[in-house]
């Protein structure tokens, strides 16, 4: 009992000491973090102010629309003007001095499906999406603290996606999973050259919020292609695109 009560005061003292060496090596690691962070907060500030070398990815979603084009999806005389999709997109940039240079990949799904020919008993139904691939250059002309305006140049390839489903596609009777695609599809490939316009608010040292607005012209296959069902692609020739798009992005200095 002796040794008992003369070594716990010993004990207390060695847990006393050992929480506070583990406090004093951690404080360190957590100073040199908030550290680290702290620096390249204020890289990724003087970049955008400065015009120093810095990488930026942003994340946008908008509105593509084709207001003047001749969609023809049930056949060649019966067309309607325009269309409005929803669409999706990544763009990537390597930013040096005013001019920026970079890449985006774009997704776009119509907002309306639409009857398509066929027995009444099948419910034939067609819909319709984008998918772009554009290089980017763009030049900041107006900058600010908060703020940057820019505009620029794209060019790409876009390519169309006209699918034709049946009830049975789209509601099978069973569970069964065959091979391939459950709809009849149409794939327009055409070239995507435009211009685009844009903003940006900074709201954080790395973060932005920003809009932007773009337009491109579509040149696509003069015949429309022909499906083995008698379906053709609903657009070809050249069409015009208008996209406005609001984004996210992420700024890192080099």
């Amino acid at each position: 009992m002796a040794l008992t009560r003369a070594t716990r005061p010993l004990l207390v003292a060695l847990a006393t000491t050992s929480a506070a060496l583990i406090a004093l090596a951690a404080c360190p690691s957590s100073a040199h973090a908030q550290s680290q962070e702290s620096a390249a907060a204020r890289r990724a500030s003087a970049a955008l102010t400065q015009d120093y070398t810095h990488t930026l990815v942003s994340v946008n979603a908008g509105l593509l629309s084709l207001p003047a084009a001749n969609v023809c999806p049930r056949s060649r005389t019966s067309c309607e003007k325009g269309e409005t999709s929803f669409s999706l997109g990544v763009y990537n940039q390597y930013r040096i001095g005013r001019f920026g240079l970079g890449a985006s990949i774009s997704w776009a799904q119509s907002l309306l499906s639409g009857t398509a020919p066929g027995a009444a008993e099948l419910d034939r139904e067609h819909d319709r999406s984008y998918f772009l691939v554009e290089g980017q250059l763009r030049y900041y002309g107006i900058q600010s603290d908060k703020w940057v305006w820019w505009g620029g140049v794209t060019l790409g390839a876009v390519i169309i996606r006209d699918a034709w489903t049946v009830v049975t596609d789209r509601e099978p009777a069973a569970d069964t999973a065959f091979v391939g695609p459950r709809a009849a599809t149409l794939s327009t490939e055409g070239l995507a050259p435009g211009l685009a316009i844009g903003g940006e608010w900074t709201v954080a040292p790395n973060w932005s919020l920003g809009t932007t607005l773009r337009y491109a012209s579509w040149f696509l296959p003069t015949e429309p292609v022909q499906a083995p069902t008698g379906d053709s692609a609903s657009l070809s020739g050249r069409v015009d695109m208008l996209e406005f798009g609001l984004l996210v992005a992420y700024r890192i200095a080099l």
